[in-house]
């Protein structure tokens, strides 16, 4: 019935409910905008192509057994489809902090698919010729449907999600090749180290977002399996006993995924741990991501007074005050998008571990925060490769400076002089601010370098130069200037 001006009434277990007179949602979508005006966050289309998908698949197993009218049926599934489609998107309006496991979400995607279905069958909005639980909701819980949902969501944007991890490890590896020529020092505890070259560099970070990415497949493998059809304990009470199969089979189709039928229904309902796996795996991404973004701004540092090794792409001006200045805007985006991912994940983790007896009720707040490390690492994630490692630029002179002043190249002598002679060598260069082989070189000439070997030999400046005279060779690993090393 109609009530105040642009509003209509419905009415729900609790009593009447005034509706947005338009709103394709109804009585208990109502409710829980009222009371739970939270964050003004909406559910992310993941969830609501997800949500669609197995409603359209309820409906039509449901009416293939003979327990839906196949009239009703088929509106739901057209109603359904609209919205897998993002027709109704700004229908779905409850806030991700709601009521536990996340009955309000799954009331608006059935009142939503039962009003629209209520229209393509001629009906008035709130008039319910399709009924939001007894028809679309037929044969379901929230409790399956809602874990159901989060797992083809979290699927739905994998391809996606592993493109971009792919995109930035080649992207990556495209700069090893490119940068193999340049030997530079290597750093470590911050401080100066032997040599390496910066394709070598690159190399490892190329790997480290490769391996992720198998990271990433390995754990959504767990998201294949679907409790769908457990119903509101996992024991299947009003459902069809051939429902879960047939389910499965169904959102296999309409997902264009390959799912897969649990073996227990019981611990698909209560366990949140495959959702806690996938997201642990993105939080192992962000650590990978944080540490390479912070070599990218430690390596581009400068330019006069730092590294200066590394020369990102200037896509904005850096300061409000100091001219000139640019900054390196896309690895600080990496850095702060990657720590909400880390945050995203304890929440994640703080959720599944949530749950009690037969049901975890944190599945609204889990499902939100998936889907947000998803989308925020597909869109932070594409950004860097695009707007700095692809028009990254190798800074090889800076490098060579570095490294020609580098006294931590004495290591390779050590199998000649030994630790301790290289270890004095070291300290002089540095106070006297040479380079080590040209202070080894003089040495050796003096005759004040002995060879460590039994005969006690001295150490010629030619001795020197096969250990010291190709530093590129140093990157290569072995010994050398022992024995033709």
């Amino acid at each position: 019935m109609s009530g105040a001006e642009g509003f209509r009434l419905e009415s729900d277990s609790l009593g009447e409910v005034r509706v947005p007179q338009n709103a394709l949602y109804g009585a208990q979508t109502a409710r829980a905008v009222e009371n739970f005006q939270i964050s003004g966050l909406r559910p992310y289309r993941a969830f609501i192509w997800s949500m669609a998908t197995v409603k359209r698949a309820a409906a039509e197993v449901n009416a293939a057994l003979g327990l839906l009218d196949p009239t009703a049926a088929e509106a739901i599934a057209r109603a359904a489809e609209e919205v897998r489609a993002g027709q109704w998107d700004d229908q779905f309006v409850v806030d991700p902090f709601q009521a536990g496991a996340g009955t309000s979400h799954n009331m608006n995607a059935n009142e939503v698919v039962a009003n629209r279905a209520t229209q393509l069958l001629g009906g008035r909005l709130g008039e319910y010729r399709v009924h939001p639980n007894d028809h679309v909701n037929m044969a379901q819980s929230t409790n399956d449907t809602i874990p159901t949902a989060i797992r083809l969501g979290c699927l739905w944007r994998l391809d996606e999600l592993l493109e971009a991890v792919g995109d930035l490890a080649l992207g990556l590896q495209r700069k090893a090749e490119a940068f193999d020529p340049i030997v530079k020092s290597g750093r470590t505890h911050l401080q100066d180290a032997v040599p390496i070259r910066l394709g070598q560099e690159f190399g490892g970070y190329a790997t480290a977002v490769a391996r992720d990415g198998d990271r990433i497949r390995r754990s959504a493998e767990g998201l294949r399996r679907l409790g769908i059809g457990g119903t509101a304990v996992g024991t299947g009470l009003n459902a069809h006993p051939e429902y879960h199969a047939r389910m499965v089979r169904r959102l296999s189709e309409l997902a264009g995924r390959e799912l897969q039928t649990c073996d227990n229904l019981f611990e698909a309902m209560q366990s949140m741990a495959d959702m806690a796996d996938f997201s642990a795996s993105l939080r192992t991404l962000a650590i990978t991501l944080t540490r390479i973004a912070n070599d990218f701004r430690l390596l581009a540092s400068g330019p006069a007074t730092g590294l200066d090794e590394l020369r990102l792409p200037a896509v904005q001006p850096g300061s409000s005050i100091m001219p000139g200045k640019v900054n390196p805007v896309q690895a600080e985006m990496l850095n702060m998008a990657m720590f909400h991912v880390i945050g995203c994940d304890t929440t994640v983790a703080l959720g599944a571990q949530a749950g009690q007896l037969e049901l975890n009720v944190m599945m609204p707040v889990i499902a939100h925060n998936l889907f947000e490390m998803m989308h925020v690492t597909i869109g932070a994630v594409r950004s860097f490769t695009q707007r700095a490692v692809l028009g990254l630029q190798a800074n090889a002179a800076r490098a060579t400076e570095w490294l020609e002043r580098n006294a931590i190249v004495a290591t390779a002598l050590t199998p000649l002089i030994g630790y301790a002679a290289a270890a004095d060598l070291v300290k002089q260069a540095t106070a006297q601010n040479r380079s080590i082989r040209e202070l080894a070189e003089e040495q050796a000439a003096a005759g004040r370098l002995t060879s460590i070997e039994r005969s006690g030999r001295k150490v010629t400046a030619k001795d020197v130069g096969q250990a010291l005279g190709d530093l590129r060779a140093l990157t290569e690993g072995g010994i050398h200037g022992v024995g033709g090393g």
